[in-house]
């Protein structure tokens, strides 16, 4: 019923991580632009911060996705869980040195090692994206300590770039935080961000963007405080709400009655 009361097939705001449906709005572009300079100028190390539910998993992906295109290797994993045996050997799989499954700790280090040293002799840029950074154990904040002085020449041609929240970076301990050269802070949208990026989104599911009225887009930004996981909840369980209403657009009282109704995080 939600979907056919406002003529969509699926719904717009599910909030999948998808890099076909990433919104380029200029904090993100800032901050890619941020991530290509950090990779460019062949630095090491770089961290990227931002809000819970601010798209730093999703920009992470784009991010990749780009330096595929310009011929580097990349690998981009999640440190949640990992033990340095898992995040090894995903590491090496996805720089071109897939290894064999019962590889112990030292062999993982070394495929990785060579994989590295390798794809700089061949003049390839290796780049490492790890997410959820500040979820990581001591033993994989000892890896990546580790693996930031992987071939730790000059023009190694190795960047790491380890995602947190922004109130989380200082778990990483302070020897990753001093061998970083760039802090990246993914902000949170600014009201015409919200506006636009709703109205493109529901343009882009051939939908009427005026059902959302003015009033409810002002109320949707304030009350997700610009923060794009929050913003695509909090529209979603409106346009429920509308529909469940027989309502023709979404105003700024029903996102606050969704809003009552959902435990934003």
């Amino acid at each position: 019923m939600y979907l056919s009361h406002w003529g969509l097939t699926e719904s717009p705001f599910s909030g999948n991580r998808d890099a076909q449906s990433f919104y380029r709005a200029p904090p993100q572009e800032e901050a890619l632009a941020r991530l290509h300079f950090l990779v460019d100028q062949g630095q090491r190390l770089g961290l990227l911060c931002g809000p819970r539910g601010s798209g730093k998993s999703l920009l992470l992906d784009v991010f990749a996705n780009e330096m595929r295109q310009c011929g580097r290797k990349v690998a981009v994993t999640s440190l949640l869980g990992r033990s340095p045996c898992e995040l090894l050997w995903h590491v090496a799989a996805q720089i071109g040195a897939p290894p064999d499954r019962d590889k112990d700790l030292p062999a993982l280090w070394q495929s990785v090692a060579d994989r590295i040293a390798e794809n700089q002799w061949q003049q390839i840029h290796t780049v490492l994206l790890a997410d959820d950074a500040d979820e990581a154990g001591p033993e994989i904040l000892a890896t990546l300590n580790r693996l930031v002085q992987m071939d730790p020449i000059p023009g190694a041609r190795w960047t790491m770039v380890l995602a947190t929240a922004t109130h989380g970076y200082k778990r990483l301990g302070e020897r990753l935080i001093d061998r970083s050269t760039l802090r990246i802070d993914l902000m949170p949208w600014q009201p015409q961000d919200t506006i636009d990026y709703i109205q493109r989104t529901l343009s882009a599911a051939d939908c009427e963007p005026s059902i959302v009225a003015k009033d409810g887009l002002a109320k949707l930004h304030e009350l997700a405080e610009g923060i794009p996981r929050r913003i695509n909840r909090l529209i979603d369980l409106a346009l429920v709400a509308g529909a469940g209403g027989q309502l023709s657009q979404v105003d700024a009282e029903t996102i606050k009655t969704a809003a009552e109704e959902l435990v934003i995080q």
